[in-house]
């Protein structure tokens, strides 16, 4: 029961963030979206370092491989990835950015769903105790909540109704339990790749928020600056949130 419900912990924390979008008005006026949207990114990109890739670092360094050489290797792998998905016609919502900023976060979730998979492999090797295996899900999940409400975003913002924005925040968390339980079954396939995985997430996010939510010259420079203080806003939350939850 325990690992049953430290694999279904993060998948809850989403789908409290999705719950949000309830809370959403119909419609968005311009400076909350662009606030929402810098605040995604600012989201996204502490959640690559501090999610990501320092643990990819950390696990690369516990298993005796350089320890910048897996993060190197993911970072440019998910780059290579998302250009290609980008140069795809048609693959995500109508509005381009926000279909990239979903898919990139259920992406994140699903090497996130391969750590806490690894964590409870760890516990039942008794490598380390079960409260410890508990206690990382339960900062991921605290972590995922504002990810869920993220990842409904992009269809509240493309007109959606709040029903289908919110399956769709259910649907992007329900990948990390699966994920899980695919390493725990196959632990020694997924636990040695996970390094190469974070950081192959890392590269997916950082390649959104810099490719995606950085507003070019032509925008209106009021709305560049809202967008700026929203992502310091959640650059700092997420931060935050990691270092504090380790």
């Amino acid at each position: 029961m325990e690992i049953i419900l430290g694999l279904s912990l993060p998948f809850i924390g989403t789908l409290m963030g999705s719950f949000m979008v309830f809370f959403v008005k119909d419609k968005i006026n311009n400076i909350f979206e662009k606030l929402l949207m810098g605040f995604a990114g600012g989201v996204m990109l502490a959640a690559s370092i501090w999610s990501l890739i320092l643990p990819s670092i950390e696990l690369a360094r516990n298993n005796n491989i350089i320890p910048f050489l897996p993060a190197t290797i993911g970072i440019i792998l998910g780059f290579i990835f998302m250009i290609i998905l980008d140069l795809l016609p048609k693959y995500n919502l109508n509005n381009k950015r926000e279909g990239m900023l979903y898919f990139a976060v259920v992406l994140h979730n699903i090497p996130e769903g391969m750590a806490v998979g690894a964590m409870f492999v760890s516990a039942i090797n008794n490598e380390i105790t079960l409260m410890i295996a508990l206690a990382f899900s339960i900062g991921i999940a605290i972590q995922n909540i504002p990810e869920g409400t993220i990842c409904v975003m992009p269809y509240k913002l493309a007109k959606s109704s709040k029903k289908k924005a919110f399956l769709m925040g259910v649907l992007s968390g329900v990948v990390e339990p699966i994920a899980s339980i695919i390493t725990i079954l196959l632990s020694f396939i997924f636990v040695p790749i996970l390094p190469y995985s974070l950081a192959f997430a890392a590269g997916a996010m950082i390649y959104v928020v810099v490719e995606e939510l950085i507003p070019n010259n032509n925008e209106n420079n009021d709305l560049t600056k809202i967008l700026a203080i929203g992502f310091g806003i959640g650059f700092l939350v997420m931060m935050i949130l990691d270092v504090a939850l380790g």
